[in-house]
């Protein structure tokens, strides 16, 4: 604990009412005094005092000091450590996913879609002093997840996904743009974005060459992956007779996903089974790392409770004191 603060300081007015009270004691003490007249004091000066003469206030002590902690228990005194800076080493890095309906395919166990959801949280759960983000696309694109260091949120936030979660299509440029635009105002020295699909560009208003010439003037290196068997993959189909598994060909634009990464200056992998893509994730992972900032908060903890039952104790032993040893004494 580096400090204490109050939540309600306006209550520290009330230690301004002790004033009048203390004012108004003197005067009483002195308005109930007794007087005599002698000619000399000589005489008196000689009877001792006993310990009760000089405690004779220790009752008045105790009940002013019992409503001072009263005080400043309504004030709510908390305390909390420091806000502080930390400086870690990671980079930032966001993944684009594709989540069209042809990420249903089953070349990979048990679809192209979960496989790459279950890489990417075993990914997510080695990179501890990376920011991460989530951007997932089809039709269109839109950001899942900002950059964190809250792995368990962005890996619950995997899980949730599913195809069909947004209007269907493959909109390549849109996905990649809006994972450049999480990442555009990064101070971090090195901005990545894994970009995976499964298709070809045929939706959106950004072309994916422009979304990459747009990602190299912020210093955004693009890992691109293809994600598919070559040939023909296992797709479930509906039929009238219902779901029905047939073999549908895979068209990847490798052409693009490689200019993509070259011109960023990054690399394209071709994933076709879960263990390559495996190995992708863990070349990709051996990247260099970099500096960046995590601002870390502290927790408040309510501390008026000790300070009430200092108040509540200093007023029951003003109380027992005047009852018992100083009842005779005005």
């Amino acid at each position: 604990m580096n400090g204490i603060s109050f939540k309600n300081p306006e209550f520290f007015y009330l230690l301004l009412l002790l004033v009048p009270m203390i004012v108004w004691y003197i005067w009483q003490r002195k308005r109930l005094g007794a007087s005599i007249q002698f000619s000399s004091t000589m005489g008196f000066s000689r009877v001792p005092k006993t310990w009760k003469h000089y405690f004779r206030h220790s009752v008045f002590v105790f009940q002013m000091l019992s409503l001072s902690m009263l005080v400043v228990a309504f004030a709510r005194p908390q305390s909390s450590n420091s806000y502080s800076n930390v400086t870690t080493k990671g980079i930032d890095i966001v993944i684009a996913l594709d989540i069209s309906s042809s990420m249903l395919a089953m070349d990979f166990r048990p679809n192209r879609i979960e496989a790459a959801k279950d890489v990417a949280i075993q990914f997510i759960s080695g990179r501890t002093n990376d920011r991460i983000g989530l951007v997932v696309f089809a039709g269109e694109s839109f950001t899942q997840c900002p950059l964190t260091t809250d792995r368990a949120t962005v890996i619950n936030l995997f899980k949730g996904l599913e195809s069909g979660m947004i209007e269907d299509g493959t909109a390549i440029g849109n996905g990649l743009a809006t994972a450049v635009s999480r990442l555009k105002e990064s101070n971090a020295i090195s901005k990545v974005v894994i970009l995976l699909t499964d298709g070809e560009n045929n939706r959106g208003e950004i072309a994916p060459v422009t979304a990459a010439e747009l990602a190299k003037t912020f210093g955004i290196r693009v890992y691109t992956v293809g994600v598919g068997t070559i040939g023909m993959a296992p797709y479930p189909l509906q039929t009238p007779f219902g779901v029905q598994v047939r073999d549908v060909e895979v068209h990847i634009d490798e052409v693009t996903l490689q200019k993509i990464a070259s011109t960023t200056d990054g690399k394209y992998f071709r994933a076709t089974n879960n263990n390559k893509l495996t190995e992708i994730y863990k070349e990709i992972d051996k990247l260099e790392k970099s500096k960046i900032d995590v601002k870390e908060f502290s927790k408040k903890q309510e501390e008026y409770l000790k300070f009430a039952l200092a108040g509540a104790l200093l007023l029951i032993i003003g109380m027992i004191l005047k009852i018992t040893v100083f009842r005779n004494i005005p």
